[in-house]
């Protein structure tokens, strides 16, 4: 059963994709992006990392949201990807990928278009077949699973389940029974009941655990 601890600043992964939605204000996130050497921002993404003094390992995108300035600037570490099958968070998380780091997190993800956050957000059910991957926000974390998995808590914490693949899901450690999931809402709004709590899956689905 793999085990998924709360993140932590402690938790430095091998790579943090910045993603073009809302720049983090929450101190964990903030936190994470600042102990993280290596940190790969999606086009746009790239203003706020730059506004905030630092300085992006690696810039990719098609190019259609960065500054002149910063083009101007960090020329030499952008990865122009013009196509247009995948969005600017696939094109980094595939670079990332060939750079051999394979335990990311994805912040910024969320926020503004709201179109954007659910296409975001539902990637990670295809990023988790590639690597250790998960979404950090303002509000929480989410996790993408497609096995028996353990996760770390606190009494009270909020959580929700969404299921992505009509598996068959269950919980042990969660105030509410879980029905039948044939919606996503119907997984949303739990609580844990103690320091951890397990989801029994028989397919993909993504859990998101509250601060």
């Amino acid at each position: 059963m793999k085990k998924y601890p709360l993140l932590t600043v402690d938790k430095i992964p091998s790579a943090i994709i910045l993603a073009n939605g809302d720049y983090p204000i929450h101190s964990l996130p903030l936190a994470l992006l600042a102990k993280t050497d290596y940190v790969v921002c999606c086009d746009g993404a790239t203003n706020g990392f730059v506004g905030s003094g630092r300085t992006p390992s690696a810039i990719v995108g098609d190019g259609d949201s960065l500054s002149e300035e910063n083009r101007a600037c960090f020329s030499d570490i952008i990865h122009s990807m013009a196509e247009q099958e995948t969005n600017d968070l696939t094109k980094a998380f595939n670079f990332c990928l060939e750079q051999n780091k394979k335990e990311l997190l994805i912040l910024g993800a969320t926020g503004k278009r709201e179109d954007h956050t659910l296409g975001n957000i539902s990637l990670l059910a295809e990023y988790m077949d590639k690597a250790k991957v998960e979404m950090v926000t303002d509000y929480g974390v989410f996790t993408p699973i497609s096995e028996n998995s353990e996760f770390e808590s606190y009494p009270g914490q909020q959580v929700s389940i969404f299921n992505f693949s009509d598996a068959i899901i269950s919980q042990e450690g969660l105030l509410y029974t879980l029905p039948t999931l044939r919606r996503w809402w119907q997984g949303t709004l739990n609580a844990a009941l103690s320091n951890h709590f397990i989801i029994y899956t028989t397919g993909k689905a993504l859990i998101f655990r509250a601060y």
